[in-house]
């Protein structure tokens, strides 16, 4: 391949991974501002919304079709990137995940069946966690696409990363069964729940809810304070540790403040932005690392000191 070819390659394939984890991460949002507003069957119909193509003059109606548009947008990104991977990465790092992130274009026919089962609750939580493992592919598809091959020396990804990264996909399921088996409301109360006339099995959710948050906080805090101390030779590795952790301390309180306001509407939605905004930064930061260590030789301390790890001039740090 000719190197203006590749390079123009390159960069195409770069912008297409940043636009798809942009977009998807966007889509996830949506698709929160559908279910906590009710609009799922706002178009009772699927692909056409009362058979018609275009926009519908009616909220709940407007709501699902707007989510339905951005799902092709990202549907037609995550297409093009995977074909870019191919034909300019060529690279097991960039073509893995982004193949992955294409075949679940099945995404489109979960939201298809939940339509056609009236929003039943396992199809939309099915959806919601097919939509998160998405969002984690294309995220891993755009650090890997604008890293170099060069290595920080001696950087080990710990099993403590891995653990972070389950736990909060983990809470992410919890926080999930908590909308999807109507136990939203069932503690107006926090951090313990009051006395009051719930039903005991909604507040056994809510509860198990708050543990896999306790859980989740104490990996991902320690996940992002080691990180932060052994991993600076990681080109962006402590911006986006710093981040998860700001991130983590506003969801917790935004968690709070919805249980005692019975969770508004624009609550609900933040709460899932954040939640969503911190797997990404966990993923992320998971793959900084990985992307490290690949080439690292054994055997060296994690806190060796060597050459960063370098992005592309467009990414994190700018260099």
């Amino acid at each position: 391949m000719p190197p203006v070819v590749g390079r123009l390659g390159g960069a195409a394939l770069r912008w297409s991974a940043l636009a798809s984890a942009t977009v998807t991460y966007l889509l996830v949002i949506l698709g929160s501002t559908v279910r906590v507003t009710e609009s799922g069957m706002g178009c009772p119909g699927w692909p056409l919304c009362y058979g018609q193509l275009g926009p519908i003059d009616r909220f709940h109606a407007l709501v699902e079709q707007s989510h339905r548009y951005v799902v092709v947008v990202v549907t037609l990104l995550v297409i093009l990137t995977a074909v870019l991977s191919w034909t300019g990465a060529r690279r097991r790092a960039v073509v893995v995940p982004a193949t992955a992130a294409a075949v679940i274009a099945i995404q489109i026919a979960l939201g298809a069946i939940t339509v056609i089962t009236h929003n039943a609750p396992i199809t939309v939580a099915l959806h919601l966690l097919t939509s998160q493992v998405l969002l984690a592919l294309v995220a891993v598809t755009a650090v890997t696409a604008r890293t170099t091959t060069r290595s920080a020396r001696g950087v080990r990804l710990p099993r403590l990363a891995w653990a972070t990264v389950a736990a909060t996909f983990v809470l992410l399921i919890a926080g999930s069964l908590v909308v999807d088996g109507g136990a939203t409301y069932a503690c107006p109360s926090w951090p313990v729940c009051g006395l009051g006339g719930e039903p005991a099995a909604l507040v056994a959710i809510q509860y198990a809810h708050r543990f896999v948050v306790l859980v989740a906080g104490i990996l991902i805090g320690l996940f992002v304070m080691r990180a932060a101390r052994s991993w600076r030779q990681v080109a962006g590795a402590r911006v986006v540790a710093d981040a998860i952790g700001v991130a983590f301390l506003a969801e917790v309180a935004v968690g709070g403040l919805s249980a005692t306001l019975q969770a508004p509407e624009a609550i609900q939605d933040l709460h899932l932005a954040l939640a969503a905004g911190i797997w990404v930064g966990v993923v992320i930061l998971a793959t900084l690392g990985w992307q490290a260590a690949v080439a690292a030789p054994p055997g060296l301390s994690t806190r060796a000191t060597a050459e960063p790890v370098r992005m592309g001039t467009d990414m994190v740090t700018g260099r």
